[in-house]
């Protein structure tokens, strides 16, 4: 098992710092996220790559249905360049919250799920060079013929990690066919209270088995596919806390820490670099 951590807050040049004290002290990889508006998450990831060396970086997570998918695309590729091929992509459809809706509209889950999909064919597509064309329902794009950018480093295009949440009941599991087709996921139980993830050993491991048979379907291996668990092993936020033990053998291979109770401003910050020193709960 892996292990990295999400910075709930921070500026840029702090969570720069935060990155190269979590290279220094064994974690694995640091995470941002994506507000609609706050500091940005791939020129935060950005300043991080060029302070760090090792640790990968990634989102938990980008709203991919809120962008063009060529604008999202040249943001990771740049961030992959940058980093010399360290960049993890991590999508869902994202959690509506006051700050977004204060700018943008509601768009139907439905609607979203259909952007989302759309983006990430065109993000593939665009990577694998051209010429590419594509014709969706929200979005098409026609041959680029000039001023073409440079390749990522990571071929055929940086790793797409994806919520993938468990609808109890349900036979058809869209979302965890979604995440079955990318390079991870980050598993959920659809339904959950605020803030927790709703997943047991239980619940998890009949996602990991859904997932297997999902990729076994389509012939994708399972051997390199990431399957990330989030807990608090430092503080009390959400229902996951440790060891991590029994999710390694459960089927994770990540844990990220998820410090989202750590209040905001200089006292949250030391408390976030104490615990960034105090190394990978292994």
């Amino acid at each position: 098992m892996r292990y990295g951590f999400v910075v709930p807050y921070a500026s840029e040049p702090e969570f720069a710092e935060l990155a190269a004290l979590g290279e220094q002290h064994g974690w694995d990889m640091v995470f941002t996220w994506e507000g609609v508006y706050r500091c940005d998450a791939w020129a935060t990831l950005a300043a991080a790559a060029m302070r760090t060396e090792r640790v990968r970086l990634g989102t938990l997570i980008t709203p991919a249905a809120r962008y063009k998918p060529w604008d999202l695309t040249q943001r990771v590729a740049s961030v992959d360049r940058l980093s010399g091929g360290r960049v993890t992509l991590g999508v869902g459809l994202g959690a509506l919250n006051q700050n977004w809706l204060a700018l943008e509209p509601d768009e139907p889950r439905k609607q979203r799920a259909e952007k989302l999909d759309e983006c990430l064919d065109i993000y593939v597509g665009l990577l694998a060079g051209q010429p590419f064309s594509y014709a969706g329902q929200h979005w098409s794009a026609q041959p680029v013929t000039e001023l073409l950018p440079p390749p990522p480093v990571q071929r055929p295009h940086p790793p797409v990690w994806c919520v993938g949440a468990l609808v109890p009941g349900r036979k058809r599991q869209p979302s965890l066919e979604r995440a079955a087709r990318w390079q991870g996921v980050f598993p959920a139980v659809a339904a959950g209270q605020e803030g927790f993830s709703g997943l047991t050993i239980e619940a998890f491991g009949e996602i990991v088995e859904r997932l297997r048979a999902l990729r076994r379907a389509v012939g994708l291996p399972w051997e390199s596919y990431d399957v990330v668990v989030e807990g608090d092993s430092f503080g009390d936020f959400g229902d996951i806390h440790g060891p991590t033990q029994p999710w390694a053998e459960a089927g994770a291979t990540w844990w990220v820490e998820s410090w989202w109770d750590v209040e905001e401003g200089p006292a949250g910050l030391a408390e976030i670099q104490r615990r960034v020193v105090s190394g990978p709960p292994i």
